[in-house]
C-alpha cells in the first residue's frame, strides 16, 4: 500500500507536538522549582515551620504523560492511531486531576496568605497607635499636669504660712 501523505504529516505534527510538551514542561520553572518536571515545593507558613505544605511535584513531559512518539509508517495503521488517541485521552485525564489537586493547593496558600496580610495589618495598626502619639493632646496633658502641680506647691506654701500666722497670735 502506498502510504497516505495526510497520515505522515500528521504523524510528523504529533511527534513535534510531544517534543514541545517536553519543552515546556521542563521549561516551566519558577524560582528554581518546577512542579511540572518533578520538583517539590514546600511552603512554610509560620515563623517557627511547624505549620506547612508541600506541593508534590510531577513529571508532565510527554514521556511522564505516557505519550509515546510514533516511529515509521505508525500512523498509516489505524489501530496505532487509535492507540495514540487513547494515550491523549490518558493524559488528558492526568492533567485534569492534577490541575485539580494544584488548585487545592493554591486555595490553600491564599487563604493563609490573606489570613496572614490581614494580621499584618492589625499589628501594624496597634504599633501605630502605641507609638504615633498626637503631640499637641501629649503637650496639653503635660501642661495640665504642670499647672496642677504649680497649684498643689502654692497651697501647700499658703496652709503653712496661715498656721504661721495663727501661731503668732499666741505669741
Amino acid at each position: 500500500t502506498t502510504p497516505n501523505a495526510t497520515r505522515a504529516s500528521l504523524q510528523n505534527d504529533y511527534n513535534d507536538l510531544l517534543t514541545q510538551i517536553t519543552q515546556l514542561a521542563r521549561d516551566a520553572s519558577y524560582n528554581g522549582v518546577n512542579l511540572l518536571n518533578s520538583d517539590n515545593l514546600a511552603i512554610i507558613f509560620n515563623e517557627d515551620g511547624s505549620s506547612a505544605l508541600t506541593i508534590n511535584g510531577v513529571d508532565f513531559t510527554a514521556a511522564g504523560l505516557g505519550l509515546t512518539p510514533i516511529a515509521g509508517d505508525g500512523f498509516q495503521i489505524p489501530a496505532n492511531v487509535n492507540a495514540a488517541i487513547a494515550q491523549l485521552d490518558a493524559a488528558t485525564a492526568q492533567l485534569r486531576a492534577q490541575a485539580s489537586a494544584f488548585g487545592s493547593n493554591l486555595s490553600i496558600v491564599q487563604a493563609r496568605q490573606d489570613f496572614t496580610k490581614n494580621l499584618i495589618n492589625v499589628l501594624q495598626v496597634g504599633a501605630d497607635n502605641l507609638v504615633l502619639a498626637d503631640s499637641n493632646e501629649e503637650g496639653a496633658n503635660l501642661l495640665a499636669l504642670q499647672t496642677r502641680q504649680s497649684l498643689s506647691t502654692t497651697s501647700l506654701s499658703m496652709a503653712a504660712q496661715a498656721d504661721q500666722n495663727v501661731l503668732r497670735l499666741f505669741q
